[in-house]
């Protein structure tokens, strides 16, 4: 399996995944993702970004992620905890989506370990993501990545996310 930058022809292929990927969470009871979002527009703009990426498996598009660096507006706040780090800058990951036939295969910390590497490349000490309170998998998939709760965020719906750090050494 290997990683690389998505481009425009990956379309078909991340929007599948955000499909996959929603009707697996509203199947476990999570109310993320349900109205739409992610979408091909959501992909158009990371992809412009240069923020897009996605794994390969025999030749086929596996699983997409959003490795953003920066600030996220939403981090800005975080409730009933705290960031371990004020950085200017760090690393995030969102808009995960990984198929079903690659599940269990460690896919998550591909995208996390690039993410790291991005960071470094750019000398920044910390990594940040979020997931929904109810999806226990992303949170699993966080920790065994080394990032640790946080907090609460808000989303700019207004959304409660459960908000995730990890120090760089």
């Amino acid at each position: 399996m290997k990683l690389r930058k998505a481009v425009w022809e990956d379309a078909l292929a991340v929007e599948a995944l955000y499909r996959e990927a929603q009707e697996f969470l509203r199947h476990n009871g999570v109310d993320q993702w349900q109205d739409g979002y992610p979408n091909g527009e959501t992909f158009q703009a990371d992809v412009a970004q240069g923020m897009s990426w996605v794994a390969e498996e025999e030749g086929a598009v596996v699983a997409t992620a959003y490795l953003g660096v920066g600030r996220e507006p939403t981090y800005r706040t975080i409730y009933q905890g705290a960031w371990a780090a004020q950085p200017e800058e760090y690393a995030f990951l969102h808009r995960i989506a990984v198929a079903g036939s690659c599940k269990g295969k460690g896919v998550p910390g591909l995208f996390f370990r690039q993410l790291e590497e991005e960071a470094r490349q750019r000398g920044l000490t910390v990594l940040r993501g979020d997931t929904h309170r109810d999806n226990k998998v992303m949170q699993r998939v966080m920790e065994k990545n080394g990032l640790e709760y946080r907090g609460i965020i808000y989303l700019e719906d207004g959304g409660e996310r459960l908000a995730y750090e990890k120090l760089l050494k």
